[in-house]
């Protein structure tokens, strides 16, 4: 997961796949003497599968190097023709799934035993969601044998506080927001536990299965990635969260035992930029759009292709997330479209054996 094939920064900086990443990364004008704006970009070369299902829904012709596959699966799927075992679904879920699954992202797949990228440092943080809606603090509180507060160290434990209080108790003054912990949140995972340090997934680590709403979900989708006759078996899942200006390197996604099977991956929230290379970083990467609610799966070869994600849309003209801000217009899911308008979450979902 996450491989960086061995190569030196300097390599890296040299390669097709770094030059396609600094083409399409969020960069700002610095002559701009307002307030800051994007650098323009060229969005001609990125493929987008939105005017390819339409086109091929009127004509039932696809573009070169573009194939549908005729397998009655109910929504159309596409084909790369050079990168076999790469799916694409577009609109693979509806709006109302779309909701449910940001909801699901922020409130319950942080929650422990799953991990994040904030456990090593404050241990298991509970209902951050929350705290961050209701303008809570993290605070550091000083532990001892009569408190009976333990920690993952033994020695600190964090709690969330008002942010109205002026003073904690017990405390050793270091606070955090939640809010500011909600935007720094990049990663958690469900179902078996990634051990980032150890590069392996950790069957000993604390963990519930997958929940079984992803489950089906991510069994129907991989359908069209399997064998015939048979099922996927999801057992692990990484779910990532990108801010402006946030990107996600090159890299390839190997530490499973299978690699016939599929990696099913959901987007939701602002449109991006997915970059699909070849078995090297020097082999150049395909561009192409991902919007809210569509698929992608990557299976077989396509699973020893360097992939990443080097641009978000947050801006109202590339964004894309007007069915979003309309399914999530009532007060109670007001904190819910405050953090999609300016955020792209992507489910990735794995058979690890």
């Amino acid at each position: 997961m996450y491989e960086d094939d061995g190569a030196t920064a300097a390599d890296v900086e040299r390669t097709a796949f770094r030059r396609a990443e600094k083409k399409y990364k969020l960069y700002y004008d610095q002559n701009s003497k307002k307030k800051k704006q994007p650098r323009p970009v060229d969005l001609s070369a990125v493929i987008d599968f939105k005017s390819i299902v339409e086109s091929f829904n009127q004509t039932g012709k696809t573009p070169p190097g573009v194939y549908a596959l005729n397998n009655g699966f109910g929504h159309p799927v596409f084909g790369l023709e050079k990168h076999p075992g790469f799916y694409f679904i577009h609109g693979a879920l509806s709006v109302e799934e779309q909701c449910w699954w940001i909801r699901e992202s922020l409130t319950n797949f942080p929650q422990p035993p799953n991990r994040t990228n904030h456990s090593t440092f404050y241990g298991p943080i509970y209902d951050l969601f929350s705290a961050a809606r209701e303008r809570k603090v993290l605070v550091e509180e000083e532990s001892s044998p009569e408190s009976g507060l333990v920690s993952n160290k033994g020695a600190r434990r964090w709690n969330f506080h008002e942010q109205t209080a002026t003073s904690f108790h017990g405390s050793t003054g270091k606070a955090i927001a939640a809010s500011v912990l909600l935007r720094r949140l990049r990663w958690s995972t469900l179902g078996l536990q990634f051990d980032w340090s150890k590069r392996n997934y950790n069957v000993s680590l604390p963990h519930n299965k997958i929940p079984e709403a992803l489950c089906q979900l991510a069994k129907k989708m991989t359908a069209p990635a399997m064998p015939v006759g048979e099922e996927f078996q999801p057992e692990a899942a990484i779910v990532n969260y990108f801010g402006l200006g946030d990107m996600l390197g090159g890299h390839l996604d190997d530490m499973e035992a299978d690699w016939s099977k599929p990696i099913v991956s959901l987007s939701l929230g602002c449109k991006a930029i997915f970059l699909l290379g070849g078995k090297t970083r020097q082999d150049e990467p395909l561009a192409m759009f991902l919007r809210s609610g569509d698929i992608v799966l990557m299976a077989g070869e396509a699973r020893e292709c360097f992939h990443g994600v080097p641009r978000i849309f947050t801006d109202d003209s590339h964004a894309e997330i007007a069915p979003l801000e309309t399914h999530l217009s009532s007060e109670a899911d007001n904190c819910f479209l405050e953090y999609i308008r300016a955020s792209r979450i992507n489910i990735n979902i794995r058979q690890v054996f």
